[in-house]
């Protein structure tokens, strides 16, 4: 992504552009389903003195502005990703943990219909795949 981009983005999710914010959503766009330590070794190639708590606060502060997506899959720690606003769902592999995207076989969100919504609005649902990719069953397989 390149900082005309980033700058774009940050001024249509209504924040000032600072430096750690243009290298927090690089970052999350360059390494998609990162966790916060991948990032902030990401962000302090660019910024070495950014402190771990800035970079908390920028992925905060872009995830309410719906600019990236916080997922955590059970068991995981947090992630993030900058494909926001579509309806996709994630696969996630239990030997290596790795995370990859998969489109919602209907295409609008909800993906599900709930079969009691209890009052509620439903305006998304949350889909995680658990399985093993190919090279988490390779893994297993040699050991």
């Amino acid at each position: 992504m390149d900082t005309t981009d980033a700058e774009t983005q940050l001024r249509a999710g209504s924040l000032r552009v600072t430096r750690p914010r243009l290298a927090v959503l690089s970052a999350v766009h360059e390494r998609p389903h990162a966790d916060t330590d991948t990032v902030i070794g990401l962000v302090r190639r660019q910024h070495p003195t950014v402190s771990h708590q800035a970079v908390y606060d920028v992925l905060r502060a872009l995830t309410d502005a719906g600019l990236i997506r916080r997922i955590q899959p059970a068991g995981s720690t947090a992630r993030y990703e900058a494909r926001t606003g579509d309806n996709h769902h994630h696969a996630v592999c239990r030997s290596c943990g790795a995370i990859a995207d998969v489109d919602c076989a209907i295409g609008h969100a909800p993906c599900l219909t709930a079969s009691h919504d209890h009052g509620f609005v439903v305006e998304e649902a949350e889909v995680v795949y658990w399985g093993t990719c190919p090279a988490g069953a390779a893994a297993s397989t040699s050991h």
